[in-house]
């Protein structure tokens, strides 16, 4: 499933591209007003846009057993042109049609060491804080594993509306893992933001991922010379459903131009991801909390 190849370029091209949508970014917030509120939902089910900073604990990797906390950057904004900026994500709104959603979608996937840190996750950049034990542990399954550097993937985004309240929502994205064939898909259903008492607000949401067999090889698998780097069996993971996941997002409006922002998600690997030997805990908890400024 998502049998999908890609066709990855040298390091030079690699630069080009990132440079090439930081500028085309910055020339579309140069030309647009940022709309206040969002006219399209934002990714995160509410019409909030804001900039700010917060905190996040998640596990260190996808299915590790020890958590993380980071500091990091929180922003969300959408310009009259349809552009949008969320988290790590950016993209672009050409439907017409307020029944549907759909445009180009760009977003940078996080790298990983064998700390199991990366220098970006879902924000504009964090200071990583590892606990101490998770970094002596001896039985690490990612020492001795190859490092997979931070990727820029490129692709779209499709959302439909049930109802005012209802939307289904979908993306596919192109150029992650260790070769930059990586692809995956995410399904969902969201349930906007809805007013819970005055000034505060609640969306959810749940879905599932699939993706193909590059990226689970980069991520989840391991080859021959891994297994004797690491001392980890060879595992060859397959393509198709990586994980489930659910979550809910609430906020809190603290004055005309404050908020306070806190999502939890819980995430289920399952697959042939899940009996990985690089998988300690196939199901992981992460919540996040910023203090933000809304435009």
């Amino acid at each position: 499933m998502l049998d999908v190849k890609y066709q990855h370029t040298n390091s030079r091209n690699a630069i080009t591209m990132k440079q090439f949508f930081a500028l085309a970014l910055a020339a579309a917030s140069g030309v647009a007003s940022a709309q206040t509120p969002a006219t399209n939902p934002m990714p995160d089910g509410s019409h909030d846009m804001y900039a700010g900073l917060g905190a996040v604990s998640r596990a260190r990797y996808e299915g590790a057993a020890n958590t993380k906390t980071s500091v990091l950057p929180v922003l969300q904004v959408q310009w009259s042109n349809g552009i949008f900026i969320s988290g790590m994500s950016a993209g672009m709104h050409l439907s017409t049609d307020p029944t549907l959603e759909f445009g180009p979608l760009v977003s940078l996937h996080a790298s990983r060491d064998e700390s199991g840190s990366g220098g970006i996750i879902d924000g504009v950049g964090v200071a990583t804080m590892m606990p101490l034990a998770a970094r002596m542990r001896r039985d690490n399954p990612l020492a001795g594993m190859p490092d997979v550097d931070a990727r820029l993937e490129g692709g779209a985004f499709l959302n439909y509306y049930l109802n005012p309240a209802w939307r289904l929502t979908s993306s596919v994205l192109i150029g992650s893992g260790s070769e930059r064939d990586g692809a995956r898909m995410t399904l969902g259903v969201q349930r906007l933001a809805v007013a819970i008492a005055p000034q505060h607000t609640m969306s959810f949401h749940a879905g599932l991922t699939l993706v193909n067999r590059d990226y689970n090889q980069s991520y989840f698998g391991v080859n021959e010379n891994d297994a004797w780097s690491s001392d980890n069996p060879v595992y060859r993971p397959g393509g198709g459903l990586k994980d489930v996941h659910v979550g809910a997002r609430w906020n809190w409006a603290l004055g005309p131009s404050w908020m306070l922002t806190t999502n939890v998600q819980a995430t289920r690997l399952t697959g042939s991801v899940r009996h990985s030997p690089l998988v300690e805990r196939p199901t992981n908890v992460t919540v996040s909390t910023a203090f933000a400024y809304r435009f």
